[in-house]
């Protein structure tokens, strides 16, 4: 199941998110040292549910808590929403270590895209990947969402610029494999 953030799931955040700590830090942008911890601080976390309701709410972008079994697996969001001529943004994910390799990401993505293509209208969507990072990696090619390529130095990550793998899917390739993503991963 897929459903926004609240308060109330601060304690299941914290322990996912600080057991997985070894498993997701080197994959993420470095937390400001001025900034609290919203792994281990009830109102940082707060602060951070509040923020993505306004994100939500302005159409900027719509995060999603992965529950699995009614317990917090991990999440995935649409970062970056940009309207006009664009009609664009991007998708980002992370999963419990110990739910990994089950395709509970392949499934929720696909979610994700039906949501992003079916009820906010968006043209296309975009997946950034560090190279190394195989497991996230693996879920676009079981998805065989297209590889557009190689942005060098694309996003500060773990305090070095790094190259990031772009993946992306538009309306177009959605209504030609709504179907069949939709079988093989949501209606199975």
């Amino acid at each position: 199941m897929l459903r926004p953030l609240g308060p109330h799931d601060f304690s299941a955040w914290r322990e996912v998110r600080v057991r997985n700590e070894d498993w997701l830090v080197p994959w993420e942008p470095i937390r400001q040292p001025s900034m609290p911890d919203v792994s281990r601080d009830r109102s940082a976390f707060e602060a951070r549910c509040s923020a993505r309701d306004r994100e939500r709410g302005s159409d900027h972008a719509y995060p999603f808590g992965l529950f699995i079994d009614q317990q917090l697996a991990g999440e995935v969001n649409i970062n970056n929403v940009t309207r006009g001529a664009l009609q664009s943004a991007s998708v980002g994910y992370w999963i419990d270590r110990a739910r990994a390799g089950q395709a509970y990401t392949s499934e929720a993505v696909v979610v994700l895209t039906r949501f992003a293509f079916e009820q906010l209208h968006l043209h296309r969507l975009e997946i950034c990947i560090v190279p190394r990072n195989t497991n996230s990696r693996r879920v676009m090619e079981k998805l065989r969402f297209r590889n557009e390529g190689v942005a060098e130095r694309f996003l500060e990550i773990a305090g070095t610029w790094e190259d990031h793998l772009r993946y992306a899917i538009t309306i177009e390739e959605w209504s030609d494999r709504a179907d069949e993503l939709t079988t093989a991963w949501i209606a199975r």
